[in-house]
């Protein structure tokens, strides 16, 4: 007899935005690293935009909210550190196996393109996935948007799962 092995694919979508500080003091965070710039972004965390954004995603497919109310319980305990709330949203998969993340950032600013493989390789080992299943593109955005004209960071993730 020959079994056909079923393969369940879902795929999330999730976004998250922030502006930055006008003060200095805060460290900018993106994908839990930290970046040389004198402004970090406005949150009660790290606003570490794209581990949010991952997180949204996968709450997408969980159904499970991480950010909010789970987030701002873990704030008043004193974590801040996104890379907490985004384990508990992987902890929510389960018996879903991460095939690939994609991450879309639009910001003038500061430029992305040195930090993407730091990037890549944190959102790899966070997530236990291989650095060639992470993708991150950034755009200026033309200055179309507050993003586009330096005021803050998008972050758009789209996460696809699969299980047998």
């Amino acid at each position: 007899l020959l079994f056909k092995k079923i393969m369940i694919i879902k795929t999330g979508l999730g976004q998250d935005s922030h502006q930055f500080e006008k003060k200095s003091g805060k460290d900018l965070v993106l994908a839990g690293i930290k970046f040389d710039y004198p402004f970090g972004l406005k949150g009660n965390s790290d606003a570490d935009v794209i581990f949010h954004s991952i997180t949204n995603s996968i709450s997408s497919i969980t159904g499970k909210n991480i950010l909010g109310d789970v987030a701002d319980q873990l704030v008043k305990t004193g974590t801040k550190d996104s890379a907490k709330y985004l384990q508990i949203a992987l902890d929510d998969l389960g018996d879903w196996k991460i095939n690939h993340i994609a991450v879309a950032l639009e910001c003038a600013k500061p430029k992305i393109a040195n930090h993407v493989e730091a990037m890549k390789e944190s959102i790899a080992n966070t997530c236990q996935i291989n650095r060639s299943d992470v993708g991150i593109t950034a755009t200026s955005g033309e200055g179309l948007t507050s993003f586009g004209r330096g005021e803050g960071i998008q972050a758009i993730t789209i996460i696809t799962v699969s299980k047998s």
